[in-house]
């Protein structure tokens, strides 16, 4: 099967699409790059059907290599007909290439092994005739010192039967289809964790039994991580009785003989409880976690993608804190740049609640630093150091900010952190990860490993591997979204730019530290190992501030500067005089500079950009205040109306902080009077929301919510 047949078959795509995306695949451009600078040779495919192209080109080389691997052994072994050769070359799946393998096989050794040894493979062939009765005589002709009566004669035959059963291809293909149908899973508790599993989080799943391909993925990681646990034992299974008939019907002739019958059946029912419903529990077992690991993966990337796009408060200068009681707050004080200025304690809390000293340095701070914001982190004693700070009397209006600081400490404590704040202990590094992230979210977030952010489910339970492909694949289309400026991104920033990398991202830091800032994007060239593969694919994303050509702080690819210069030409000005002159560029009809290479979707592009130049995609940052009066669990009762902002999405619904240590949840079927099936279809990360509280479990630190009024 070639891979074009292939890309058809799992595609509803345009042909020419699908080859054109597939070459500059092969090309090694990347997808953020596909999408927005070869619209025309795509048919315009956005980043999520160029993403859906690329994953299955994968696929498709791992199951040719797949097969590649299989075809090389079995023609070691001397055993490769031309026939198999072609049925190998033609599957489709894994699977179908592994039951074609599964014949020549090496495995321990068998009953079906021994019994050949003692030459029963002759007798099992006369059953497999299914036209004998003589069933005495027949066994007679096959004793042996191994086999030394007709039962131990018989059995041996079943089991070279069985394992031919097993490795009936066109059955194993039948009985496939109807595991994906009608597969069910079932969890059991492990007998000696009964009262275990009763006082733990995983009670309500003791007695699972649904079908396999409606379980929800939150549901199917919950009682996977409870088998990790040793408290349940999952089991994939489907009617033995209609399997088993499944088996019978496909190998028994029309006009087989009683004794045959008798024997095949036994066979099959061997076959079934001994080798096929193990292999199919297990494989299917496997296709549902690598369900339920996509659908978790997929919810962990739009949360990270929400996150990563959070509004930015921009370059001001910002006063962040780190707050705590015993250990008190540290202060942090950042420049336009994120760089840190100076950095101490306070302590307005109790015990030492140092109140007024606290006060006076917050406004000392503010004034001497001319501070235009205040960053405060989510954790512990947030919400009484937001009260403190705004009793502070400060002598202008200085906006405050609570800042999520999920994965703020693995920052702090990473390598990183470290080279960046050699001569800091791990809270100031905390106290800027938190004020830079008022800042700017995205650039701040990328020297964060994504999984440790916390905005998925069972993120612990999935597949390291797809989950960081995932994730990675997020960064890089966020990153490349917004644009990066040369001048001022980290390592860590840069190296998310297509085409760029972690090598290169260090010798363009490297290189600006030994220049000075970047003045044009061709200097990119200049740069150690940047070629001009390297250079085509991240230019578009790289961003020169008060550069030589203005269009290097605009999303306008260098390639295409020559149509902008026609344009300004054809309008008697200068180039840079087309940028934000809205009355010429709505003139300009982009049907007239169409050429061989540059279509209406990409000069389209230009033109929006040269509107806006350098727009980031970001919304506008608003501010949140949560009620005053809520300052723990204890001060919930049902019915109440409160403000909140979401701080997590799952498949069964979404939770929010409400300003106090506990978030509570938003079931999916309190999100809407209507069904709904995507909680993203009603909430966004870190949307503001006003909730109402339909439950409070004190004990157990549990808050239900609901939007419906």
């Amino acid at each position: 099967m070639q891979l074009q047949e292939f890309l058809r078959s799992q595609l509803s795509l345009p042909e020419k699409s699908i080859v054109n995306t597939v070459a500059l695949l092969k090309e090694d451009a990347s997808i953020p790059f596909i999408a927005r600078y070869r619209k025309e040779a795509t048919g315009n495919l956005d980043e999520v059907a160029i993403e859906q192209i690329a994953n299955l080109f994968k696929s498709f080389k791992d199951l040719d290599a797949k097969k590649q691997s299989v075809l090389k052994t079995i023609k070691e072994q001397g055993t490769l007909s031309s026939e198999l050769e072609e049925k190998i070359k033609n599957a489709r799946t894994n699977a179908e290439v592994e039951d074609l393998y599964l014949p020549f096989k090496k495995k321990r050794q068998t009953r079906a092994d021994l019994a050949r040894k003692a030459g029963l493979e002759g007798l099992a062939k006369i059953i497999m005739a299914q036209s004998t009765d003589n069933t005495s005589q027949l066994a007679t002709r096959f004793l042996s010192e191994d086999f030394k009566s007709e039962e131990e004669v018989f059995s041996g035959a079943r089991d070279i039967i069985a394992e031919w059963i097993n490795e009936n291809t066109y059955l194993r293909r039948r009985l496939r289809q109807m595991f994906s149908r009608n597969a069910r899973i079932i969890a059991k508790p492990v007998k000696k964790e009964i009262e275990n599993l009763e006082n733990s989080k995983y009670s309500k799943l003791k007695n699972i039994d649904e079908p396999l391909n409606r379980i929800p993925s939150h549901r199917f990681l919950a009682v996977y991580r409870a088998e990790k646990l040793g408290l349940l034992k999952l089991k994939v299974e489907v009617n033995k009785e209609q399997a088993i008939q499944l088996i019978t019907k496909i190998i028994l002739k029309e006009k087989a003989s009683a004794f045959s019958i008798q024997q095949i059946e036994l066979a099959a029912e061997d076959a079934y409880k001994r080798l096929l419903k193990p292999s199919f529990s297990t494989e299917f077992l496997k296709l549902g976690k690598e369900k339920a690991d996509r659908a978790a993966i997929e919810v962990f990337a739009s949360n990270l993608a929400q996150l990563l796009m959070a509004p930015p408060l921009g370059a001001k200068r910002v006063l962040a804190i780190d707050p705590g009681f015993k250990s008190g707050c540290k202060l942090v004080c950042l420049d336009e740049q994120g760089s840190l200025l100076h950095n101490e304690n306070i302590y307005p809390h109790a015990p030492q609640k140092q109140i007024s000293q606290a006060s006076a340095k917050i406004r000392s701070l503010v004034n001497a630093y001319k501070i235009e914001a205040i960053a405060i982190g989510n954790g512990t004693a947030a919400r009484e150091t937001e009260l403190f700070v705004k009793k502070a009397g400060l002598s202008r209006e200085v906006s405050v900010f609570m800042v999520n600081e999920a994965g703020a400490s693995v920052y702090s404590a990473s390598r990183l952190a470290r080279e960046e704040f050699p001569g800091y202990d791990i809270t100031v590094r905390g106290a800027v990860s938190i004020g830079r992230r008022l800042m700017d979210p995205l650039a701040e977030l990328v020297k964060i490993e994504p999984r440790s952010i916390g905005v998925g489910q069972y993120q612990h339970e999935v597949d390291d591997k797809m989950l960081k492909e995932k994730l990675d694949a997020v960064v890089i289309s966020c990153v490349n979204k917004v644009g990066v400026n040369v001048n001022t991104a980290s390592k860590e920033l840069l190296s998310y730019v297509s085409g760029i990398g972690p090598s290169l991202a260090k010798n363009i830091i490297e290189q600006r530290n030994k220049i000075g800032a970047f003045k044009s994007r061709t200097e990119l060239l200049e740069v150690q190992r940047l070629g001009d593969k390297a250079y085509e694919q991240a230019a578009g994303f790289i961003r020169i501030k008060d550069g030589i050509n203005p269009l290097d702080d605009s999303a306008v690819h260098p390639e295409s500067y020559f149509i902008v210069e026609k344009m300004a030409s054809n309008n008697g000005v200068e180039p840079e005089k087309l940028i934000g002159n809205h009355s010429i560029l709505h003139k300009i009809k982009p049907e007239q500079y169409i050429t061989s290479d540059l279509g209406l979707p990409t000069l389209k592009d230009i033109l929006a950009e040269l509107e806006k130049p350098g727009r980031d995609p970001r919304k506008g940052l608003s501010k949140f205040e949560f009620d005053p009066s809520i300052k723990s669990i204890d001060d919930l009762s049902p019915g109440m109306k409160l403000p909140g902002i979401v701080n997590n999405i799952t498949n069964f619904g979404c939770f929010v902080d409400i300003g106090i240590k506990e978030s509570g949840l938003i079931h999916i079927s309190k999100l809407a009077n209507e069904f709904v099936g995507d909680v993203n279809a009603i909430v966004k990360l870190n949307q503001h929301l006003e909730v109402t509280i339909l439950d409070v479990d004190k004990e157990k630190k549990r808050i239900q919510l609901s939007l419906i009024d």
